[in-house]
């Protein structure tokens, strides 16, 4: 295995590399939260919303600071995507993790 790289500073980030980072900030947290629900179900439901919307935000600090027209494309393909999935977990929650008291 390769040896991990050293962590970087946030002042030596560029702009991309901060968005990403923040993404992943905001995004670990809650898919832990969403990981503790008891039902097995309802945990990976709950803990893939927010890995999807770190999708979503990571694509949106590429299409914010890159340049290559491919890369652009598949960023906007990943946020369709990703805010589709979102909606469909959302809505299995509200059928049957509610439903499950969880």
């Amino acid at each position: 295995m390769p040896p991990e790289p050293p962590m970087m500073s946030m002042d030596d980030m560029t702009e991309t590399q901060k968005a990403l980072h923040m993404a992943m900030m905001k995004m670990d947290p809650a898919m832990m939260k969403g990981m503790m629900a008891s039902d097995p179900d309802v945990a990976w439901i709950c803990a893939m919303i927010p890995h999807h919307q770190g999708a979503i935000d990571m694509a949106k600090a590429g299409l914010k600071t890159g340049d290559n027209a491919e890369a652009k494309r598949i960023a906007e393909k990943t946020i369709r995507e990703q805010e589709k999935d979102i909606a469909e977990l959302l809505q299995w929650v509200e059928r049957y993790a509610k439903r499950e008291g969880n």
